[in-house]
Formats: C-alpha cells, sequence, structure tokens
C-alpha cells in the first residue's frame, strides 16, 4: 500500500489559490482514476477536481470553505501503486503544523464516527460521486436502481442522477411556526411549501435563497458601490456602416474563416484602441497610489443561463486582428453558456464592456467591476430618423444608431477623460473601413 497526496493544481497564469465549496466522496470511499473527489470555487467558476489515481480516501485535510494555496495537499488517498508521493515531515495543509506527523490509516480510520454505508449493486457499477450524492439526497438502493443512465454500458452518471432530482417529486412540508409580538401573544400557523429550495409562505410569498455565484455577484457589485465614485457620460454612435459592412461580410465570414461574426468584436476591437490611447482610464487604485496597466485586457460581461452574470477576459486585446478578436470572441461566449471557462480566463481584467444591448435596452449605467475604474455600456442599435449634412444640404434619412454609456470613478477619470474616451470611440466607429477585406 503507498499513500498519495492530492494536491491543488495550477489552475491559470493568475490564480493562486481556491476556496472549498464541496467534497464529492467521504473518507473510506474508494475512488476510481479520474473520479471527482471535491469542488473548488475560484472567483465564479466552480471547478471539480478528479484523482490522480484508484484508491480510497483516508484523510480530508480541509473544511469546507476553507481557502487552499497551489501546490497545497486536499486530501490523501492510499493506493495500491507502488509509487509514493506522501511526506510525513512536511506540513501538508495551513492547518497542520509543520512538527506534525501525518497518522496512520489506522488512526484514521478509528477517528471515522458513523460512517455512511455505500450504496451498492453486483449488476450495476455506481461511481463515488454518484453514491455520494445518492446519500445526501437519501435515494434508496431501489429507487437508483430505477434511474435511467446514460454513461458507457447505461452507467449511471453525475447529469442522470442530478436531472433526475431536478424532476423528482416535491414533498410537502407543513409546519406550526410560533410567532409573539409585544401586542399579542398568539401562535400563527404558517405552510410552507419547499420545492427546488423555494418556500412559498401562507400569503403567496416565495423565498428564494440566493446562489452561491448570486451571493458573490451582489457582494462584488455593492462593494463596488462603496468603493468608486461613480459617474456617467453618453453618447450616440451612428454604426449604419458597420450594420451594412457585417451584413455584406457575415456569410462569407463563416464560409472562409468558420467564424460568426458579430457586432461584439468590431466594438471591442474600437473599444481596445481607445485604451490605448486613453491609458488613464487602463488603471486600478491602491490607496493614494494609481497603478497603471502594461496590458489591456478587456472584459465581456456574459450572461449565464441560469441568469447571472460572469466577465471572461481578453488578454491584450489592443494586439489583436479583427479575425483574432473575433475567434476570441466566440471562444470565451461558448464557454462561458457551456460552463467551460478556466479561472485563468475571468482573471486580471482592466476595463470591463457590457452589452445591454442584447436584451433590448437603450442604454444602461453599469457598475464599475473593481478594481478597475471604468465600465462601458452598449445600447441596443436601432432604426432612428437622423439629420444628415451633405454639400448639397441637410435631409432626414434611416440611419442605425446607438447610444454608449461610460461609467467611470470620479476619484481618478474626471469628466473630461471619460467624456473624450466616448467621443474618440465614436469617432473611430462612424469612420469604420468599410473597404477591408475578410
Amino acid at each position: 500500500m503507498a499513500k498519495f497526496e492530492l494536491k491543488l493544481p495550477k489552475m491559470g497564469e493568475s490564480v493562486d489559490e481556491a476556496t472549498l465549496i464541496s467534497w464529492l466522496v467521504d473518507v473510506g470511499d474508494t475512488i476510481e482514476m479520474d473520479d471527482g473527489v471535491l469542488e473548488v470555487s475560484t472567483d465564479k467558476v466552480d471547478t471539480e477536481l478528479p484523482s490522480e489515481v484508484s484508491g480510497v480516501l483516508i484523510e480530508k485535510l480541509f473544511e469546507i470553505d476553507a481557502i487552499i494555496k497551489v501546490g497545497q495537499t486536499i486530501a490523501i488517498i492510499e493506493t495500491e501503486d507502488e509509487f509514493d508521493n506522501f511526506e510525513t515531515t512536511t506540513a501538508v495543509s495551513s492547518n497542520i503544523p509543520a512538527t506534525a506527523s501525518i497518522p496512520e490509516p489506522s488512526t484514521v480510520e478509528k477517528s471515522i464516527e458513523n460512517p455512511i454505508s455505500k450504496i451498492a449493486n453486483e449488476d450495476r457499477f455506481y461511481s463515488p460521486l454518484v453514491r455520494s450524492i445518492a446519500q445526501k439526497e437519501n435515494i434508496g438502493q431501489d429507487e437508483l436502481n430505477r434511474i435511467v443512465g446514460t454513461g458507457k454500458d447505461q452507467r449511471l452518471t453525475k447529469d442522470d442522477i442530478l436531472s433526475y432530482l431536478e424532476n423528482r417529486n416535491t414533498t410537502i412540508d407543513q409546519t406550526k411556526i410560533k410567532e409573539s409580538t409585544s401586542q399579542k401573544n398568539k401562535l400563527v400557523q404558517e405552510t410552507k411549501v419547499e420545492k427546488n429550495n423555494q418556500i412559498e409562505t401562507a400569503t403567496g410569498d416565495i423565498v428564494v435563497p440566493m446562489d452561491r455565484m448570486g451571493k458573490l455577484i451582489a457582494k462584488h457589485m455593492l462593494s463596488s458601490i462603496q468603493t468608486s465614485a461613480h459617474v456617467q457620460s453618453f453618447i450616440e454612435i451612428d454604426v449604419t456602416s458597420i450594420v451594412n459592412w457585417r451584413k455584406k461580410v457575415k456569410d462569407l465570414f463563416i464560409k472562409d474563416k468558420g467564424e460568426k461574426i458579430t457586432f461584439t468584436p468590431i466594438f471591442m476591437q474600437a473599444i481596445a484602441q481607445c485604451v490605448k490611447e486613453f491609458p488613464m482610464v487602463n488603471v486600478s487604485i491602491d490607496g493614494t497610489d494609481i497603478i497603471m496597466k502594461k496590458d489591456i485586457n478587456l472584459g465581456m460581461a456574459a450572461a449565464l443561463p441560469d441568469g447571472n452574470l460572469i466577465v471572461p477576459v481578453i488578454k491584450n486585446a489592443d494586439e489583436l486582428s479583427l479575425i483574432g478578436m473575433v475567434k476570441k470572441v466566440n471562444s470565451l461566449a461558448l464557454k462561458a453558456r457551456t460552463g467551460k471557462l478556466m479561472p485563468d480566463e475571468i482573471q486580471g481584467g482592466t476595463y470591463t464592456v457590457t452589452n445591454v444591448g442584447s436584451f433590448g435596452s437603450i442604454t444602461g449605467t453599469p457598475i464599475i467591476n473593481q478594481p478597475q475604474v471604468a465600465i462601458l455600456a452598449l445600447g441596443a442599435i436601432r432604426k432612428m430618423p437622423a439629420v444628415i449634412e451633405t454639400p448639397d444640404g441637410d435631409f432626414i434619412g434611416i440611419r442605425h444608431k446607438m447610444i454608449v454609456a461610460h461609467s467611470y470613478d470620479h476619484r481618478v477619470v474626471n469628466g473630461a477623460l471619460g467624456g473624450q474616451f466616448i467621443l474618440r470611440l465614436k469617432e473611430i466607429l462612424e469612420r469604420f473601413d468599410t473597404q477591408q477585406t475578410v
């Protein structure tokens, strides 16, 4: 027998720690190679860490919500493999003294109180992750056997059991709630109907607890309002030439480049140019010091299917050609929608753009994404009547226009800079080169 240390791997260039949000297996469980052992969170991305070996989990070194540094040992797995990467003379986590030695497996086994019995079936294999979910949700053996599996050889996967739980009949829990007030002392009965973590009160109100990401976003947004002196500037931009050019080349783009071209990469390329010309919007504040960022890393706010928001980052955006920007925007957007963003892909942003127009909004006043000092909102593109100036006189015509809103931190970005930035963006977009080839 050998002991294997499961460590937190490097999860991105700028990620050096993660938060443990759940254990997927218990001490004493048998683990196959590549089975999920735990889930960790870095900012808003949750990642499942698989086991690198097959064996038995004999010790957990961190509790839920603990902060783990990259390279720290999270758990000990006993394996029949001949190698042994276990070091008894070194501390393996921040909460174990350097002089302490790791207990022998027999000691660990003795310390386990009331271990949960494993769910097993001679005719069907269940992974530790599936067993863990079943135990947590009180799914009995007979019920588990009836769930249809979509994995290899009809194996029951994590998605299968989670899908089953979503459609599982919800039980109604009726409880009596005792409530006392200063005026009256009486018992009031209130019916609670729990479904998908929602609670319906006797008055018909629905109480929905925030999920973990929702709590993070709420905390981040409130902190930004309390930190930055928010000011907004607005400008209207005529994007008729861009609309017509995109309409002309979009089919060719798919045919020749294999990519769908939207308005977003066109705007992002222009914004990156503006940020380069106005470097004081590409800074952060540390006390009374201004930190000027070397790179231009554009955050691209994206809505998730569950209604939450995430901001993947386009690194060194000013160095990308239009086709390079198209590929990067499409790749990050797809990863955001499918939950496949890596931790490093949402880190290191220096300026953020949000497309409120995708939901039909004419404009908006976005909250700054800390520790940045500015954020730009792109409004909906609309057909509007406009006065068109020509050498032969003015006339009324139909134009495609949009309103952009620039929110910036008045502690470091004054009104002149904030306004000049979007005026320059207007100039770049309205002079868009419609003769460029794909």
